[in-house]
Order: structure tokens, then C-alpha cells, then sequence
């Protein structure tokens, strides 16, 4: 049902899920030593709000960043909390326009021996070269588009219903980056390519797979029931992923395969020379051709242990050749499609779900 949920959200380009800071620090640690000497760069950010801002501003000394952009657009819904400001000409609650912020230091302005958010408010009121307004902050306005190409990392929680052309825009500018996006972006024409191609890969993920988002106080929590927790406006969504081009530690961790291949247990594909894994820990150390695993496998894939020939989504099965089924299958079993794989089980054509093949490259000789 959450799931239902983010794809709803998605289509009425319901946009605004603010990440929680815990996420940000459980994930962001494992690429600490990326970030020295850089320009990073959270260019779908509230500075009134964004965690990823308040995080690499308290974190500016630490991961010794050369500078910190943080933009959002016109017509924002956070209202300020922790970091509300104030400027010349307008009145006590935060202006929904859009805001620029340029970080090169974070000192202990205040003088109480620590830099935290206290610092990083005086900071903000009190040095007008750190803060100006943008025409619209958004990430594909030309002025949002000049600091892109200052930056060497983009950090960030980006629209989902944007989500295509935001990553192109990243690959189009040659940027390194951590950005959220749904799982289901993985099947993607404009993504999918970059995954198979090693140009695009998955981080460590959620907490348990849970991602929770704050919402703006206007919106209409019309989620399902055990979604949407009205004491502290958050919603769970559970087909939420890190996407990064970052290298990390996991990506090179191999998994342990103790399973042998046997035509019982693995079923070859009807229109497909492949056959069917439905667990990625079921894949078999001893097979050397092609196997239909699920998308899950991507969390747990090393480029030194598989190839990544395709995915069976979308029109990427016709791409791939997959045959069209026969028309008295589809008698028997009516969600048939084309361009989609299947097998026969006791005479039945089974359709699993979306699948990425894949090969190993060094499968075991026994």
C-alpha cells in the first residue's frame, strides 16, 4: 500500500517529502572522504528547513567542504522553524521565495565554544555576501544551472515526479552524486542504462528498507492507514532508494552464493534463454548463463561479481527479443503481456515480476 501510495504522489506530483536527518547521517557516513576540499551543492532545499542543508553546515569543518550551495524554489510550503530568518523588507514569517545560500566558513560566532545551528543563524542574518534571492531556484533555471557547474557533489532529495530529468541533468554536467529516488526509477529508459553501464549505482539504502519523509502542514495526509503518523507528520514509504555514482565499501562486498543449479529448481524461461532466480540469495554459484533475478538484487550487486545484461520492464523485454506468447496462453493465464518473460509450471504459463538479468562471471566448476 505504500507503494500505491508514492506512485499516487508521484502522478499528482505531490513533490514535497522532507528527509529526516537521521537518514541523511546513517547514509552520509559511509562517504565522508569524498566531500574534502568540495563544492557541494543541495539545489532542492529550503535552507529554512532542508536537513541537508542543516547537516553539511554543521558538518562544514569536519568533512572540510570548500563551499556549500543550498537553493529553493519559488512558492516553497516549509515555514521556518530552526533556522528562521529575517531580512530587510519583509515581515516576521518566512517569504516563500526562492533563496540562495553560499557557505565558505562556519565559525563559532557566538563565541560558546561549539558550531551548531546557533552559528549557522547568525551566519545567515548577519553576512549579506552568504544569502541572496533567485528568480525561480528551479534546478533547471539558467542561474540554478551556473551553480550546478561550480559544484563537484549534488546532495539532495530532488522531485520525484522529476526525478528523470534530474538525474540526466547530473549526467549531462558530469556530476558526482547522492540523491533519493524511488526504486521503481530503476526501470527507467533514461536510468536503467546507467545501472547496467556502471554509471549509476545504489548507496546502503533506509533503515530496515524504511524511508520516512515530513510533509508541509498544508497538505492533505490522504494516505493509507499505518502510512501517514498524524503525531509526528511523517509517512513511511518503503520503495525508497539512494542513487550515487559515489563510490562505497558495499558496492565491492560479493554475495556468499551456496546454491547449485538443477533444471528442478530453476526453470528456464519459455521466450527467453534464462532462467528464473526469484531470490537473490537463490542465485547459483554454478551457472554460467543468464538469470531473471529481482530489482531487489541491485542492493545487494557487485560489478566485479555480475554483468548486468538488461530488464525485462517496459519495452525493454521486446529490446532484449523476448518472443511474443502464444494466444492460447493468454486463455490460460489473462496478464500475459508481450515483451514480457514467462515459464511453464505444470502446464501453466507463470509470470514473474519485473526481472534484471544478469550473468556471472565467475561461476564455479564443480
Amino acid at each position: 500500500m505504500a507503494n500505491k501510495n508514492l506512485n499516487a504522489a508521484k502522478t499528482a506530483k505531490k513533490d514535497e517529502f522532507y528527509t529526516q536527518l537521521t537518514d541523511i547521517e546513517r547514509e552520509l557516513q559511509h562517504y565522508w572522504s569524498h566531500f574534502r576540499d568540495k563544492v557541494v551543492l543541495c539545489n532542492c532545499d529550503d535552507p529554512y528547513e532542508s536537513n541537508f542543508f542543516k547537516y553539511f553546515a554543521l558538518r562544514f569543518n569536519q568533512l572540510g567542504l570548500k563551499k556549500l550551495i543550498c537553493t529553493c524554489y519559488n512558492g516553497s510550503p516549509v515555514q521556518g522553524n530552526e533556522l528562521l530568518l529575517h531580512f530587510d523588507g519583509f515581515d516576521d514569517e518566512p517569504t516563500k521565495i526562492a533563496y540562495k545560500v553560499e557557505i565558505t566558513e562556519v565559525r563559532d560566532l557566538n563565541g560558546d565554544g561549539a558550531v551548531d545551528l546557533s552559528d549557522v543563524r547568525y551566519l545567515l542574518q548577519n553576512d549579506k555576501n552568504v544569502l541572496s534571492i533567485l528568480k525561480t531556484g528551479d534546478f533547471r533555471d539558467p542561474e540554478c544551472i551556473e551553480l550546478l557547474k561550480q559544484a563537484d557533489i549534488v546532495v539532495t532529495n530532488p522531485p520525484f515526479s522529476l526525478f528523470r530529468e534530474y538525474i540526466g541533468q547530473l549526467m549531462e554536467f558530469g556530476k558526482k552524486f547522492l540523491i533519493i529516488g524511488s526504486v521503481n526509477a530503476i526501470s527507467y529508459k533514461e536510468v536503467f542504462p546507467l545501472i547496467k553501464d556502471n554509471k549509476v549505482w545504489l548507496g546502503y539504502g533506509f533503515n530496515a528498507g524504511n524511508a520516512y519523509f515530513r510533509i508541509p502542514n498544508e497538505d492533505n495526509p490522504n494516505y493509507a492507514e499505518g502510512v501517514y503518523d498524524d503525531k509526528t507528520g511523517l509517512v513511511k514509504f518503503r520503495n525508497c532508494h539512494w542513487f550515487t555514482n559515489l563510490d562505497h565499501k558495499k558496492r565491492h562486498e560479493e554475495i556468499d552464493l551456496v546454491c547449485h543449479y538443477s533444471i528442478e529448481e530453476f526453470p528456464t524461461y519459455a521466450n527467453y534463454d534464462a532462467i528464473e532466480v526469484s531470490k537473490t540469495s537463490d542465485i547459483p554459484s554454478d551457472y554460467s548463463g543468464i538469470m531473471g533475478v529481482p530489482i531487489t538484487f541491485l542492493d545487494k550487486y557487485c560489478p566485479e561479481q555480475f554483468e548486468i545484461i538488461g530488464q525485462t520492464q517496459g519495452d525493454s523485454g521486446k529490446e532484449l527479443g523476448l518472443a511474443p506468447y502464444p494466444r492460447e496462453l493468454k486463455k490460460l493465464n489473462n496478464s500475459l503481456r508481450d515483451g514480457q518473460l514467462y515459464y511453464m509450471k505444470n502446464g501453466y504459463p507463470e509470470k514473474p515480476y519485473a526481472r534484471i538479468l544478469i550473468r556471472n562471471k565467475h561461476p564455479k566448476k564443480l
